[in-house]
């Protein structure tokens, strides 16, 4: 019997760490499926660009995976039931549920739409495909509509920053602002956060700090300070979220859902369940929490594929790099700004800012995509044999 993983989602993280894995396993040893909702690699980091207009590929996952021997499950997981080892599922035939051996839980975050009354019903957010693509839809209909409508972005993080400058560039016609609950950019360096008003300014941005959202309407957006802000869509990045699942599964979380693992992102409860991506709460090398983003994915799915590897073919299991090191956050298509972070999190004096910073984040991006959605190329590893393969569901999968 093959020892089988179960790898659920297929966003940057899941899709590299199945890939990686299909390539570097034997295939006599091992059976590897890939569970996620959508049939398409999402660009996650780029949507605030779809939702302006601009064509982002989205290439489908079968084609991703074709030639690895990965199986594609089209579905939506509904339950995880890590004493079982069974993944439950909700697909257009039913669903149903899938055994595991090892399983990696890659479902990612979206957009947190709970978090004042009225933002699940009124406001948009570029968390997924779907939503991002209805944002595109609105703002079509305020430009056909003519000059004068009002985007309100609430949230100065960097999604929220690159979604507020995505806009106002693309669409000129329309009238934007962003909420910033402290200082504009308060995580950034002093001279970042001048280039960052300029930007703001030069663009057309109307910035509002140290403004905490309270309601969101059909048409406005209600303030603690009593101010209601005239809007005709409201564009939610305050925040993001995780899914109740693992939680609900009593895999060992956070307060806020993440999975809780050791260095080497195997969940401390459950020591066949691996998480990487948005969904884990891994200490990075400086002592400190991995944010939410494309970068930590990358990091903590190095690191599982190791370990799992590492496990599995009776291997020492090596320490990869946990590092959060930059930002780079993209203010249009002709700027950015590179602000360097240090050990703990804290912005550097020096950034860099401009057209060459916004090169490097086309840069970044562009390889980000390009890594996830070729996850079996650049890795030439042979392909190992279990350390067990008389009895797959106990191959060091526990050791």
């Amino acid at each position: 019997m093959k020892h089988r993983i179960v790898v659920l989602g297929a966003g940057y993280a899941g899709a590299y760490v199945a890939g990686n894995l299909a390539r570097r396993l034997s295939p006599a040893d091992t059976e590897i499926t890939v569970v996620n909702a959508a049939p398409d690699f999402v660009q996650r980091v780029r949507l605030h660009q779809l939702a302006v207009g601009q064509k982002i590929g989205a290439p489908q996952l079968a084609d991703v995976f074709a030639g690895t021997g990965i199986r594609l499950r089209l579905a939506r997981v509904t339950a995880v039931d890590p004493e079982s080892q069974v993944v439950a599922m909700a697909d257009a035939h039913g669903g149903g549920e899938l055994g595991y051996d090892t399983l990696v839980y890659a479902l990612g975050s979206h957009g947190d739409l709970d978090a004042v009354p009225g933002t699940a019903e009124h406001a948009f957010d570029v968390a997924t495909r779907p939503s991002a693509l209805r944002l595109r839809e609105r703002l079509d209909g305020l430009g056909r509509q003519g000059e004068g409508g009002r985007v309100v972005v609430v949230g100065d993080g960097l999604t929220g920053i690159e979604t507020a400058t995505e806009i106002a560039e693309s669409r000129r016609g329309l009238s934007v602002t962003l909420i910033a609950r402290s200082e504009l950019g308060t995580p950034l360096s002093a001279g970042a956060r001048d280039h960052l008003r300029r930007a703001c300014d030069r663009l057309g941005v109307t910035v509002l700090e140290h403004t905490t959202v309270e309601a969101v309407e059909a048409t406005r957006v209600l303030c603690a300070d009593g101010t209601a802000l005239a809007s005709d869509a409201t564009v939610w990045t305050a925040g993001f979220a995780v899914a109740p699942i693992a939680a609900a599964g009593g895999l060992e979380v956070t307060e806020n859902g993440r999975i809780v693992v050791d260095r080497t992102m195997r969940s401390l409860s459950h020591p066949n369940v691996y998480a990487v991506g948005d969904s884990v709460h891994a200490i990075g090398d400086n002592g400190r929490p991995l944010p939410m983003s494309c970068g930590s994915a990358g990091y903590t799915g190095v690191q599982a594929i190791e370990a799992i590897i590492g496990r599995l073919t009776d291997r020492k299991v090596p320490n990869t790099k946990l590092v959060y090191t930059y930002n780079n956050i993209s203010l249009g298509r002709r700027d950015a700004i590179l602000q360097m972070v240090d050990n703990e999190g804290k912005a550097k004096p020096k950034h860099m800012g401009g057209r060459k910073a916004a090169r490097i984040k086309t840069v970044l991006v562009t390889l980000s995509g390009w890594a996830a959605a070729h996850p079996t190329l650049g890795m030439p590893k042979r392909k190992r044999r279990l350390a067990a393969t008389a009895d797959a569901s106990t191959a060091k999968a526990v050791a």
